[in-house]
């Protein structure tokens, strides 16, 4: 059995780095290690202990996290986590983070009620054991195994009803490409994204990241890439050419009229411990897209989609997961795959091929 997972916080201010450091010492495989006020006592505390993860501010006096999360990638790599507040401004510069090597985003945690409180445990915690397994680089090897999740997980159910029985969906002309993505995820879907020519299949992506994030996500895609990206807004059409991201804090369906789709972006509850919630989106298209679509399971901690590409499969859409040598955490994918979701395994610089050939193209 793996140890607990170490933890170092780094912010500037006191009470964040208490609120955090309560929530990580309230999950019994989570060890705080200490917490550092900045960068310059952070480097200290890793001298005489290496953590297994870092939390990270972005902004702190002496050294900005940016620049200390370089420092990091360069010199000792280590699964860093950037943690911010809700600030617009900063959105541009957590994309700089992820390029910069930093594994997940977080938000520092709302706890103005006791949901909010329970959620931001809920997803600060399983982002950091996402961390932990990441892979720095593809030849590593993620720390441990797979980490059970200890709260119960809601399913689809919440959101959307499963299908009260089986009927014939009609084939169109048009084509849609849904992906999931988490850990990792950021980076691999730039990969993917930016092979794709200007005329690709309509495709709508959950990326699990914090709400506002998305945005940003979104914007920087579209300056990068030949298709149009944008983040979901309730309503869209999906079109030959563009990608929708779904917002964070906040579920994305597809759904059909004749024979076009659009999206519909409604509120909920953590699904498979996630909003937006890949289990949503997939058995959205299983309902109402089926052999017309095709569903991929990217790198990610945890199961969140492995039932919904079920759905996929069974109701004739193609489906297809990133393969363990390139992703940063095979949790998603291998869940999927061992739910007998998955017909084809592929590598990531595989996935845009595939997107352009597969079966339901």
């Amino acid at each position: 059995m793996p140890g607990k997972i170490r933890v170092l916080v780094v912010d500037d201010s006191a009470v964040v780095r208490q609120t955090l450091t309560d929530i990580l010492a309230s999950d019994p495989e989570i060890e705080v290690l200490g917490a550092a006020s900045d960068p310059f006592v952070a480097a200290k505390r890793i001298q005489q202990e290496v953590p297994d993860v870092i939390t990270l501010d972005v902004e702190m006096p002496r050294m900005d996290g940016i620049t200390f999360l370089r420092k990091i990638m360069a010199q000792r790599p280590i699964p860093v986590v950037m943690c911010s507040s809700l600030v617009e401004a900063r959105s541009e510069t957590l994309m700089q983070a992820l390029e910069a090597g930093a594994v997940d985003i977080l938000l520092k945690p709302k706890l103005d009620t006791r949901q909010g409180l329970l959620e931001a445990r809920v997803t600060i915690c399983d982002t950091i054991k996402g961390a932990a397994r990441a892979r720095l680089n593809r030849g590593a090897r993620p720390r441990g195994g797979e980490i059970r999740a200890v709260e119960k997980k809601l399913t689809a159910d919440a959101v959307l009803p499963p299908p009260s029985g089986r009927h014939a969906m009609a084939r169109t002309t048009e084509s849609v490409v849904c992906i999931g993505a988490s850990t990792g995820g950021t980076e691999a879907l730039r990969e993917v994204l930016q092979a794709l020519p200007a005329d690709s299949p309509g495709i709508v992506v959950v990326q699990h990241m914090p709400e506002r994030f998305t945005a940003a996500f979104a914007h920087r895609l579209n300056g990068l890439c030949a298709v149009e990206v944008k983040e979901a807004a309730d309503g869209d059409t999906v079109l030959r050419g563009r990608v929708l991201i779904a917002p964070g804090a906040r579920h994305t369906l597809l759904r059909r009229s004749g024979a076009r789709y659009h999206v519909e972006v409604k509120d909920g509850p953590l699904v498979a411990r996630h909003r937006p919630s890949v289990d949503v989106l997939f058995r959205s298209a299983a309902q109402c897209a089926g052999g017309n679509a095709t569903g991929i399971i990217m790198t990610g901690m945890g199961d969140d989609g492995a039932r919904g590409l079920l759905e996929m499969r069974r109701a004739g859409a193609h489906t297809v997961a990133q393969d363990e040598a390139t992703s940063v955490v095979f949790g998603m994918p291998k869940e999927a795959i061992a739910a007998g979701a998955v017909e084809r395994v592929l590598p990531l610089e595989s996935l845009a091929s595939e997107i352009l050939c597969g079966k339901a193209h």
